[in-house]
């Protein structure tokens, strides 16, 4: 057991995790923004072309009181549409600024030592062996 609760908070406390939970609750407050946008600012507006509230038009289906409530599905449309814009914004800024961190952090390649050339490497065998020779 002990061994189980060492690696759930492994698990838990790794950044992932962390960001996970980060992103839910941002996304929880973005929602309410835009539902709020939605409800008070571009369904009226919608309204007024149907002269009613947007969320409440609804197409009736013959005598039965059934009705489709087309607003009400188009507002959900329109709610997901900006909360899918504003999370995008949100995701492509952490990667922008990510991505920069990471070029910041980067050290440049350091070149590697320049030895002898090929013909420098023959130059040399060839005078040992004329020095040997000499011998």
């Amino acid at each position: 057991m002990k061994k189980f609760l060492e690696e759930f908070k492994a698990f838990a406390l790794k950044g992932n995790v962390m960001d996970m939970a980060v992103g839910v609750i941002i996304g929880a407050a973005f929602q309410n923004i835009v539902t709020a946008l939605i409800d008070n600012i571009i369904n009226p507006l919608i309204g007024l072309i149907f002269q009613a509230d947007f969320s409440d038009v609804a197409i009736p289906l013959g005598n039965s009181g059934v009705s489709l409530g087309i607003g009400a599905f188009i507002s959900a449309v329109i709610n997901f549409i900006l909360m899918a814009l504003v999370l995008f914004c949100i995701v492509k800024g952490i990667n922008t600024l990510r991505t920069a961190a990471e070029k910041k952090s980067e050290k440049p390649k350091e070149e590697a030592p320049k030895g002898p050339t090929q013909e420098e490497l023959l130059a040399g065998i060839l005078e040992e062996l004329k020095k040997q020779n000499k011998d």
